[in-house]
């Protein structure tokens, strides 16, 4: 490690730290090591090094929810609770 460094110090929540103290064990690491490369891949990124995202369906994924929902409440729409009868029911 450089011989120029400095502290930091970080508030997280300890069992989310005991979580990161474990994995990073397991790839043969500290936290500290983990977070000095979450860093300097960061300034290679010149970003996070990862999207930041609330994971939210786009319009046509919504769509096709909406889709199936419609069509599990139609009782017109014929179900099935045995693999093979769909089976040849596709194959008509």
């Amino acid at each position: 490690m450089a011989s120029n460094t400095t502290n930091i110090s970080i508030r997280i929540d300890t069992e989310l730290k005991a979580q990161a103290d474990a994995l990073f064990a397991e790839l043969g690491m500290n936290l500290s090591t983990a977070f000095n490369i979450f860093v300097r891949q960061s300034l290679r990124e010149g970003g996070l090094p990862f999207e930041v995202t609330l994971n939210q369906p786009n319009k046509e994924t919504i769509a096709a929810m909406l889709e199936a929902e419609r069509i599990a409440k139609d009782p017109t729409v014929k179900g099935y609770t045995d693999v093979n009868q769909l089976f040849a029911d596709l194959k008509e």
